[in-house]
């Protein structure tokens, strides 16, 4: 269960940039199955450090930063880093699969490290606690709180990294604790005709959860401006065309504010979406939205030919028990 909350909330500390003078950082990376030729530092203040690669296939740049938080993106995702005086990292990332792959080396990469490594250890923790009952997701969560907290306190990290982190840790615990309220009040909705909906299609008209009667439904909550969204899309794009002729409708619902209304349009022509492309009403005040309990995208929805409630937080399409799931329904 990957949660845009459980990388966002390091994100907000980019603006934690504190510290004005600045010192020089190198910094390189070799990434596999990367996305980009170009990679961008950016922190507070409107610091932004383009890297571009090399001819050796690289990213390798010298530059003056002050001491901070920093967000690593190459365009599409973003990834966190912390940059000490005289730093020397090195980043090694599959692209492909970037939580289980970021790695920081070298001088003054331990704060860098951790960040990935506590991003990984997030996506393991929900996994695996958020399907368990009330009281065991309790204890789990009791040792991972104190977990988090001795690996702070008790890591060789810089001083004023450790206090912002406990923080940050301590505001991500609390959201934590309320999307696993959210999830399981909607588990409860498992084998209930689902909510309806009435959204705007991006082909024209308008359509209802009700016309698709007699088929799967599989539903995808997203936003553009989601990188996790968007980082689900060919894995998406494959299984509807694996799944095509079959009986199962693929439905990707946009939530985005109706300011970003024609962002939503562009992308869905520029990406070639395919599916049912809606766009909701009210973005997570939508009533359909509101009902599944949904505060966490990308959310995936299954739905039973009857309309009722197959999975309110299905696999997504990068998750291979779901294709085992619809071969089960559908093959």
């Amino acid at each position: 269960m990957k949660k845009a909350f459980l990388i966002s909330f390091l994100l907000v500390t980019i603006l934690n940039t504190y510290a004005q003078s600045r010192t020089a950082v190198r910094f390189t990376a070799k990434i596999t199955n990367r996305i980009s030729d170009t990679l961008s530092i950016r922190g507070a203040n409107g610091f932004n450090q383009v890297i571009p690669i090399n001819n050796k296939q690289n990213f390798d740049v010298t530059f003056e930063a002050p001491k901070g938080f920093y967000q690593l993106t190459d365009g599409k995702l973003g990834y966190n880093l912390y940059l000490k005086p005289n730093a020397e990292i090195s980043l090694t990332m599959d692209a492909s699969n970037p939580i289980e792959t970021t790695n920081f080396s070298g001088i003054g990469s331990n704060e860098s490290n951790f960040l990935a490594q506590y991003t990984r250890r997030e996506e393991h923790f929900t996994e695996e606690a958020f399907t368990k009952e009330p009281n065991e997701f309790q204890r789990l969560f009791e040792l991972k709180k104190n977990e988090d907290q001795n690996n702070i306190k008790n890591g060789d990290y810089d001083p004023e990294f450790k206090t912002i982190l406990l923080s940050s840790v301590e505001n991500n615990n609390r959201y934590i604790l309320q999307a696993y309220e959210s999830i399981s009040r909607a588990n409860k909705l498992k084998g209930n005709p689902s909510p309806d909906f009435l959204f705007e299609n991006h082909k024209g008209g308008a359509t209802k959860l009700s016309d698709l009667k007699g088929k799967y439904v599989y539903i995808d909550i997203w936003a553009t401006w989601c990188g996790p969204c968007r980082q689900e899309i060919p894995y998406l794009q494959k299984i509807e065309k694996k799944y095509e002729g079959k009986k199962i409708a693929f439905v990707s619902i946009s939530i985005d504010t109706k300011n970003d209304y024609d962002k939503w349009k562009t992308f869905v022509t520029a990406k070639q979406l395919g599916g049912i492309q809606l766009f909701a009403d009210n973005d997570w005040n939508s009533d359909f939205i509101l009902k599944y309990g949904i505060t966490g995208i990308p959310r995936f929805i299954l739905l039973d030919p009857d309309g009722k409630i197959v999975n309110s937080d299905a696999q997504r399409p990068s998750d291979p028990r779901l294709q085992e799931k619809l071969d089960l329904l559908l093959l």
